[in-house]
């Protein structure tokens, strides 16, 4: 599987282990938080001298009431980029500490390995407030295969997030799941 395609249509996927850099944190996206990470993230990236991959975001809360209803500044995210494969973890701390000093949030830019198993996904297209159809669809599918989340919710940025039209955005939206009961 090739972890920047996906189908238009709600589609069952398997999403292999992949190693990259995370940063993790809460607040609004795009808030202050959110972009000193996304700034981190690159920086070690480019550091690295590694090819430069869409951003990742596995996003979540800790409450009660469903996602959308809580306040954007109480949302917690991991930030991803892929690593190539075979990138040692002796020249991620060595490309962190490259870039310390002028970039303080990259001393929180971390290796990891994410292993996500099966998943459904769909290719969204238009704003990031439009996706809850997207994600409507995304439930059906998964009601209709007896399957429930099984870990944060996961977007895949392939376009600029800082794109403001409309119709030059794509997200991958991928859920992973777990049989039901």
């Amino acid at each position: 599987m090739n972890r920047y395609e996906a189908s238009a249509q709600p589609e069952l996927v398997e999403c292999g282990p992949v190693s990259g850099l995370a940063v993790t944190g809460q607040g609004e996206p795009g808030g202050a938080a959110y972009g000193a990470s996304v700034g981190a993230l690159y920086a070690v990236m480019g550091a690295l001298e590694a090819p430069m991959v869409p951003l990742e975001g596995f996003w979540w809360t800790e409450d009660e009431r469903p996602p959308l209803e809580v306040p954007r500044g109480e949302w917690w995210w991991h930030l991803f980029l892929a690593l190539p494969d075979g990138t040692a973890p002796e020249a991620v701390r060595a490309a962190r500490e490259k870039v310390r000093a002028g970039v303080p949030a990259a001393s929180r830019v971390q290796q990891v390995t994410i292993h996500e198993g099966r998943c459904v996904q769909m290719l969204h297209f238009g704003d990031y407030a439009d996706e809850p159809a997207s994600l409507a669809r995304m439930g059906a599918l998964m009601e209709a295969e007896g399957l429930a989340m099984n870990g944060p919710h996961h977007e895949v940025y392939l376009s600029d997030p800082r794109e403001t039209d409309p119709e030059k955005k794509a997200t991958i939206l991928r859920h992973p799941v777990r049989a039901a009961g």
